[in-house]
């Protein structure tokens, strides 16, 4: 058997008070609307993301929808910055 923690009434020192950082419960149910669709891909591409998914426990559709979003999410990005850098007729 452990050996039993024993508290003491010692003063705690200067205690700052944090605030509230953590997500709402309303946050952490919100999922995004899917859309399903039907995709053809290759035997070694899901057989990749099958075998990473179960290494990391989770589901293989998921982590393909992830890499899809991460790289709309890079694409957006650029092309909103391209847009921001429009050249001036003098400069071209």
């Amino acid at each position: 058997m452990k050996k039993k923690i024993v508290y003491s009434d010692e003063p705690m020192g200067d205690v700052e008070v944090m605030a509230d950082f953590l997500p709402t419960p309303a946050e952490l149910a919100f999922r995004e609307d899917g859309v399903k669709v039907t995709l053809a891909l290759s035997k070694s591409s899901v057989d990749f993301f099958k075998t990473e998914a179960s290494k990391h426990r989770t589901q293989y559709q998921r982590m393909i929808r992830r890499l899809l979003d991460s790289y709309v999410e890079v694409q957006a990005n650029a092309k909103r910055h391209a847009k921001r850098r429009v050249r001036k007729p003098e400069e071209v």
